[in-house]
């Protein structure tokens, strides 16, 4: 196998500044408007659009934007403090941490060997009369088994957020993620699909909820007042309706906003969506057929046949072997690695729930011998079969 050579780390994520978005920046910059706009409400509509959601909400994280969810649901349903909300054993730690932000309880569920999402076959075992919600985690670009966690849903009238923080555009037996369920959450933090530094996105198809997102994310304000252009364009009679609502807030918010100069990076980057997921997909393919050769060792990413899979990254896990020295050996040949979502071994979490990683088998494999690696569209062949060519390598020595 021909050597190559790289000059920097292969990371896991990338971002670069394209005509797109230089242009919209300077259109915001020629308006001198920082705070919610057109902009924003443009981007909201095209990527609610997209996803096959009536509202988008483009708040300040993709964790602002599930707290946001949990918090008019939980307003919205009378929810009490204590209510469970079913979480799958592998997952980024801020998808069970607004739950405990909101003063509800987080329930694990482990997750298919395969998929590493949450498994609908484990889910009815922990429901509980508390049980109030399920939040079904798109991991990794790949959609969650949602016809039978919709079916669960209906049958013991639970109600669902889906944490697509991961996962934008794919579908699931036609359907786009973060329309199954009341509410889906996103993030375009700099690692992710759509880039626009640090922000989250909720799409809804319920206009009442629409209206208590946008409140909750400007403090709790009343939703006659959300945006200064509701100052414009008014009668006297709208007008002094308006002055006198203005300053008043309805329920606990937060500031949870973003800014017009986020949002045209976003829209910038929503038009070329279609390239990134093209370049995401063919990377991880040859990604994919370069370790072939070492599925003995490796657990390369499955995609069933019902979903698409979008790769936000390249999931591994080891079969057999040992993890921490192949992480090394890669990091020490700059390429860079993440641990596998892993949760319940979390330190703040021991101190909150005790060693319960032992009863979540899958999460306790997957912990131990998870891992992934970046396979962003800006990786080019060169970058891709050094990669590959360091997993050879690895095993060629340690095999």
């Amino acid at each position: 196998m021909k050597k190559n050579y790289i000059s920097s780390t292969i990371g896991v994520g990338d971002f670069r500044f394209g005509k797109a978005e230089k242009k919209y920046i300077k259109q915001v910059i020629q308006t001198n408007r920082l705070s919610y706009g057109p902009m924003t409400q443009k981007f909201e509509k095209k990527f609610a659009f997209e996803h096959d959601c009536k509202f988008g909400i483009f708040c300040n994280s993709g964790t602002s934007a599930m707290h946001m969810a949990i918090a008019v649901l939980k307003e919205k349903y009378r929810w009490h403090d204590g209510d469970e909300i079913l979480v799958p054993a592998i997952t980024f730690i801020a998808t069970s941490n607004i739950v405990l932000h909101n003063n509800l309880k987080p329930v694990f569920v482990d997750v298919d060997r395969l998929t590493y999402n949450i498994n609908p076959n484990l889910i009815e075992g922990k429901i509980s009369n508390k049980t109030r919600a399920i939040i079904p985690v798109h991991l990794f670009g790949l959609p969650s088994d949602m016809e039978p966690i919709l079916d669960i849903a209906k049958k013991y009238h639970l109600h669902i957020v889906e944490d697509s923080c991961e996962t934008m555009f794919a579908s699931y037996k036609g359907r786009k993620v973060g329309s199954f369920g009341q509410i889906g959450c996103f993030s375009t933090y700099i690692a992710h699909f759509l880039v626009t530094g640090i922000g989250g996105i909720c799409t809804t198809n319920d206009a009442r909820l629409a209206i208590m997102l946008k409140s909750i994310m400007n403090h709790g304000r009343d939703s006659i007042y959300i945006s200064i252009d509701d100052d414009d364009n008014k009668s006297k009679r709208q007008l002094f309706r308006i002055v006198d609502r203005r300053f008043k807030f309805v329920r606990l918010g937060h500031s949870f906003r973003a800014t017009e100069l986020e949002a045209a990076i976003g829209l910038a980057q929503l038009e070329k969506k279609e390239k990134i997921i093209a370049k995401r997909r063919k990377n991880a393919q040859y990604l994919t057929k370069g370790l072939q050769e070492l599925t003995e060792f490796l657990q390369l990413p499955y995609i069933p046949p019902d979903r698409q899979h979008n790769f936000m990254m390249y999931p591994i896990v080891l079969k057999k072997g040992d993890k921490k020295k192949l992480i090394r050996f890669l990091e020490e040949n700059s390429i860079e690695t993440r641990d596998m979502m892993p949760l319940l071994n979390q330190p703040v979490y021991l101190k909150l729930f005790g060693n319960i990683e032992k009863n979540y088998p899958v999460a306790r494999w997957i912990n131990m011998n998870g891992f992934y690696i970046g396979c962003h569209q800006y990786l080019g062949k060169k970058e891709l079969e050094y990669i590959i060519e360091k997993f050879h390598q690895f095993y060629k020595k340690n095999g």
